[in-house]
């Protein structure tokens, strides 16, 4: 099969169509997704968001012990600023090539599973099909960790889960936690013209970013380290610095937001250690007791890491077809699965760093098809 089952086309069509950008309500994909899933007899669960803007949902065929969970996120990164050529939130095939947001990230996989449910729903299963729809993955994970008590409720306990972010229908077995954090620098204001009697906030971030240069630094040249990775140790990075609000104003207050990828020997209180020890140190350079630097967490994800031989990982090989097992380089929402205890892979159509978030981004048929397969494969498993 070279082409995707149509009814996955026509329901890439219906995704694509709704622009669930992370900013925006998810609720009109969930009304379709639900109704859908319905239709085919599936008994669904919605988990709302705290706002009651955006839900989850979970839908399960079957009954009995086992079975297979599939989970895709529903939200998509923005357009705007983007140079499209095509429509981003209306289905445009050219050859081979599907265009629109979301077909790579992760919409493919959705409709491939919405596709599966109907098929599923036309025959018994011997084993259930579970199926797990989210939202804001795109803001870190955030909206999976709202999900994930009403998810540990149902109780469902599934013999393996396939996160169907892109990785080129390979099993990929690991990727990096994260973590975001924003460093607050306080001094103290006045004219510039008396700029050494006051602690300038922006000389405190200036410290706190080298700092963080060090630590990189350090990771780098860290033993342990993972090549199946293109970086191999753990990164910290700043991405964002703001203050000051006039040139001639010494300013009292500056912002460093930055990030901790790491490898699951790289322990985040073991970062946060480190942090604070910097942190001292920059102060003792700062004697005026209004220097001050404080430091928040604001968003953290855990990172994903599977045996390469367990029998999960083994049974999505065989299914997409694809014996070598990778890492990524983005997170995904996997390491919430396993944290519930379930053996949990991500396997989905495209390719993220060629494809995904991208302007024009596109999803090849081949690589729909070949989730398509997967997924029958799927069923099949289900059905024997």
């Amino acid at each position: 099969m070279t082409e995707p089952h149509p009814e996955t086309l026509a329901l890439l069509a219906r995704l694509i169509a709704f622009p669930t950008v992370s900013a925006e309500s998810n609720l009109a994909l969930v009304d379709f997704a639900e109704h859908h899933l319905r239709q085919a007899g599936f008994t669904t669960h919605r988990l709302a968001s705290p706002d009651g803007t955006k839900a989850g949902l979970m839908a399960r065929l079957g009954e009995g012990q086992g079975g297979v969970m599939l989970s895709a996120h529903s939200d998509v990164v923005p357009v705007a600023g983007q140079d499209w050529s095509r429509p981003p939130f209306r289905l445009t095939r050219e050859g081979a090539n599907l265009y629109g947001r979301g077909t790579t990230d992760m919409k493919g996989f959705l409709a491939a599973m919405l596709s599966s449910a109907s098929r599923a729903g036309k025959t018994g299963l011997a084993r259930p099909l579970m199926l797990a729809i989210s939202y804001d993955e795109e803001l870190g994970c955030t909206g999976i960790r709202h999900m994930l008590p009403g998810i540990e409720a149902l109780g469902w306990q599934p013999a393996f889960c396939i996160v169907g972010e892109p990785t080129g229908m390979r099993p990929a077995i690991g990727h990096k936690g994260k973590a975001a954090l924003v460093a607050t620098c306080h001094g103290t204001a006045g004219h510039s013209s008396l700029a050494p009697r006051h602690v300038n906030a922006l000389h405190l971030a200036a410290e706190f970013v080298a700092a963080l240069r060090r630590i990189q630094s350090d990771y780098a040249g860290s033993a342990l380290a993972d090549d199946a990775y293109g970086i191999p140790y753990s990164t910290v990075h700043a991405g964002r610095m703001q203050g000051g609000t006039a040139l001639n104003i010494v300013p009292d207050r500056a912002v460093v937001e930055f990030e901790f990828r790491h490898l699951p020997g790289d322990a985040l209180p073991d970062f946060q250690s480190r942090l604070r020890a910097e942190v001292q140190a920059i102060l003792a350079q700062f004697p005026d007791p209004a220097a001050d630097i404080r430091i928040a967490t604001t968003n953290t994800y855990p990172g994903l890491g599977i045996a390469p031989d367990h029998p999960a990982v083994e049974e999505v090989a065989r299914l997409c077809g694809h014996p070598q097992r990778i890492k990524v380089t983005y997170g995904t929402e996997a390491g919430y699965f396993l944290s519930l205890g379930i053996p949990t892979v991500v396997c989905g159509p495209g390719d993220m760093e060629a494809q995904g978030h991208k302007p024009d981004e596109f999803l090849t048929a081949q690589q729909l098809a070949a989730c398509d397969r997967m997924l029958d494969g799927v069923l099949a498993r289900l059905r024997a």
